[in-house]
């Protein structure tokens, strides 16, 4: 908290408008001018430092990202975030809206190139299958990003640009999109551009309802459990809501300053029902040892609201700017559930338990980049940013309603402070066909955990460097060559350091570590392009050597009950080749394919296990698009991804198809047609085999769906290309 006074103060004195500015950064236009050699043409519009490019390409590269438009997306219209990323090169989401970056799953997601709380920590996988994507314009996928960005993530950053009309007078749609089971949903936007004035907002609704089912088997072969075998089955419902409210405003005070204000509030109101059935079958296998039946409930509920205000100045001349940005973040995080434990061997039990997480962020960036001699460019500022939290974990037990008393394992709150101050560097320059970009960032990390209940305080401060380096050569007209290389970090999540142990169910709990460190990787990248009209063609080759990993790790309490913690791995490398292909088969049916062969060794000796473990995984993903005439638009996508290693053994493969129809009936009505998950093919299956344990755990969804709906645009102008939707997606709770 101490942070966050300082940086409101310390703002509040920089400009007494800045609070009433949010996102200008990402909106003021800038004036366009020619690339330097091995880098494309810049368009009036930059976002965070980044350009982009004016084509209209799917698929737009630069020195240090990938930027992949979704304009013609089957799932961008109505889908939700989750959705869209499935069909994005490199990109890997699986049924529970957990997202993986080749491979790895410690990615940081932005918005605008900005940090957001609603993709950070518990609940994240949540809000990725709940916020919808028809905001997103591209998605820019930087897998070593430069010094200017946060080292947050080891896999890099995926970060998600919005859409924004500068159109002169009133434009805006409207959409509705309905599908099986009562699901749907809506959504408004509204553009105002007047003189120096803009406005903007949009707010959307989401209704879900869902069924999933999960399905686990254990054998254990320890002393407490010699050659047990334990099956827990569980179906559930899932229902609820879902809204996102977002409002906006520039003015240009002079011609050479702009400021920006917004606020944002995104909410998710979820129930979920059902029942489990547990057995734990001794030796013999057919004698049962402990067996129940547990029918719950749960109520999920997630707000997170936001302030933010940006100030630009532009100087004399072309790129020559100071950009300062401010923003207030609030999440709350709610699950309350209670069950009933019908148990064939012992007395019945009825529960209630909870989990409660408040924080609050504060950040301030202040940006300075400055043209130099010789088509060179200089950026330099300092990034400041305090969080604090607050966990509340509760719960009781008893054999009726109301003989229920406080259970001090479900009992427990846990403060998190981590305040983190950064200043960087980066320097651009082109020497003919070669362009470099060098940078160097450096952070202090000040880490302050209070687990108040078992009263243990932990400290943990740290200053670390992360330099990049960013090298293009232009071999003609057609062809590029790049390399970079960077330093992430992976830092522990809030929950992954409270020592506390917590219930799950009767028989799982999880506990964080204090002793965690944070995961350092090394990323080296080598890469190709050749373009040549329509036609696109990338190969890259990459490796990454990572230290001081964080995986999950099981261990047996007995009893049949199993605890699920954090360790540190010592060290893993991973690497492979990805594959991306763009172009027409012929003038009305356009491709874009890719596939990423990928290897991962991971040293888990840290956690007992004798040796290295590697794998190999394949994966791709293809979509076709068939212009039949020109009112009717055809479109399927569809991913596989392979056997993936873990620690204590794997993932099994998972896949998706999808369908979709668009009609075009006017300039701004447009029907559509979408199916989901065709096949029915999509689930997720964790492997654990240990000399100890054999687990496999399956959670299915009913993802498969057929959706119909249609979007109006009005106001002055030419109505955006419609996309097609996917309402799917697992349901939060």
């Amino acid at each position: 908290m101490r942070l966050n006074v300082l940086l409101l103060a310390a703002v509040a004195g920089l400009s007494p408008n800045l609070a009433q500015a949010a996102q200008m950064a990402q909106a003021a236009p800038t004036t366009a001018k020619p690339a330097p050699a091995g880098k494309p043409a810049e368009s009036p519009t930059a976002v965070e430092g980044v350009t982009v490019t004016s084509d209209s390409t799917a698929m737009r590269t630069s020195i240090d990202r990938r930027s992949y438009s979704v304009a013609n997306d089957l799932t961008a219209k109505t889908g939700s975030i989750a959705d869209a990323l499935r069909n994005i090169p490199s990109v890997e989401v699986d049924v529970q809206g957990n997202v993986s970056l080749r491979g790895d799953p410690n990615v940081t997601i932005m918005i605008d190139g900005k940090p957001s709380s609603m993709f950070n920590g518990d609940g994240k996988a949540d809000a990725l299958q709940q916020m919808p994507a028809d905001q997103i314009d591209r998605v820019e996928v930087m897998t070593n990003p430069s010094a200017a960005y946060r080292p947050d993530g080891t896999a890099g950053i995926i970060n998600l640009i919005t859409k924004k009309t500068r159109k002169p007078g009133a434009t805006g749609s409207f959409k509705l999109n309905v599908g099986p089971d009562g699901r749907y949903n809506t959504g408004v936007t509204g553009n105002l551009v007047k003189g120096k004035l803009t406005l903007s907002g949009d707010a959307g609704f989401r209704y879900d309802r869902q069924k999933f089912w999960s399905t686990d088997e254990r054998d254990t072969t320890t002393a407490a459990n010699p050659g047990a075998h334990t099956v827990q089955d569980g179906a559930f419902k899932n229902a609820g809501s879902a809204v996102n409210l977002r409002g906006g405003i520039d003015y240009n005070l002079t011609p050479k300053d702009r400021l920006s204000g917004e606020v944002r509030f995104r909410g998710m109101d979820y129930s979920t029902g059902g029942e489990e059935t547990f057995t734990v079958l001794g030796a013999p296998p057919s004698a049962p040892a402990l067996a129940y039946a547990r029918a719950s409930s749960a109520k999920m509920d997630r707000k997170n609201g936001a302030v933010s205000g940006d100030w630009r100045h532009q100087f004399k001349g072309a790129e020559h700017e100071l950009d300062a940005h401010l923003e207030y973040e609030v999440t709350d995080f709610q699950r309350d559930s209670q069950a009933f434990i019908d148990n064939a061997t012992s007395a019945d039990v009825y529960e209630t338990f909870g989990f409660g997480a408040d924080q609050n962020r504060v950040n301030f960036k202040l940006d300075y980049t400055r043209p130099m001699s010789g088509e060179a460019k200089l950026k330099t500022g300092l990034d400041l940013e305090g969080v604090d939290n607050d966990y509340d974990n509760h719960g009781t037990r008893g054999p009726s309603l109301a003989g229920q008393i406080v259970d001090p394992s479900r009992t427990n709150r846990f403060l998190y402070d981590q305040d983190v101050y950064a200043g960087y560097v980066t320097y651009e320059r082109p020497f003919g066909d070669f362009t470099a970009l060098a940078g160097l960032r450096a952070e202090q990390v000040e880490i302050r955990t209070d687990q108040v209940t078992s009263g243990q305080k932990d400290d943990n401060s740290y200053f670390r460097v992360y330099p990049s380096l960013h090298l293009g050569y232009t071999v003609s007209q057609t062809q590029t060559l790049t390399a970079n290389y960077s330093r992430r970090v992976q830092r522990p999540q809030v929950q992954d350091l409270n020592p506390y142990r917590i219930y799950q169910d009767p028989n799982n709990y999880r506990a964080g570590n204090p002793d965690l460190k944070p995961q350092v990787t090394d990323s080296y990248e080598l890469g190709w392009q050749y373009r040549k009209g329509p036609a696109s063609y990338l190969a890259t080759a990459y490796y990454r050597e990572s230290r001081d990993g964080v995986t999950d790790v099981v261990s047996d309490l007995g009893g049949g009950v199993f605890l699920n913690t954090r360790e540190n791995l010592a060290k893993s490398r991973n690497g492979g080749l990805e594959l991306v292909a763009n172009g027409k088969l012929t003038p009305k049916l356009s491709y874009n394919i890719s596939g990423n062969a990928f290897w991962n060794e991971i040293d888990a000796s840290d956690l007992g296990f004798a040796g290295k473990r590697s794998g190999t995984t394949l994966s791709g993903r293809a979509s076709l698009s068939w212009q039949a005439t020109p009112k009717d638009f055809f479109q399927l996508n569809g991913f596989t991804s392979g056997r993936r290693l873990m620690p204590q053994g794997y993932r099994e493969p998972i896949s998706l198809l999808n369908l979709g129809y668009r009609r075009k009936v006017s300039d701004r009505l447009n029907f559509v047609v979408t199916a989901n998950d065709v096949l029915n093919a999509f689930k997720d299956v964790t492997v654990i085999d240990t000399p100890w344990l054999r687990e496999r755990a399956e959670r299915r969804a009913n993802v498969r769906a057929v959706f119909f709906g249609f979007t109006y645009s009005f106001g002055g102008g030419k109505a955006r290309p419609e996309q097609f939707d996917f309402g799917g997606g697992a349901v939060g709770g």
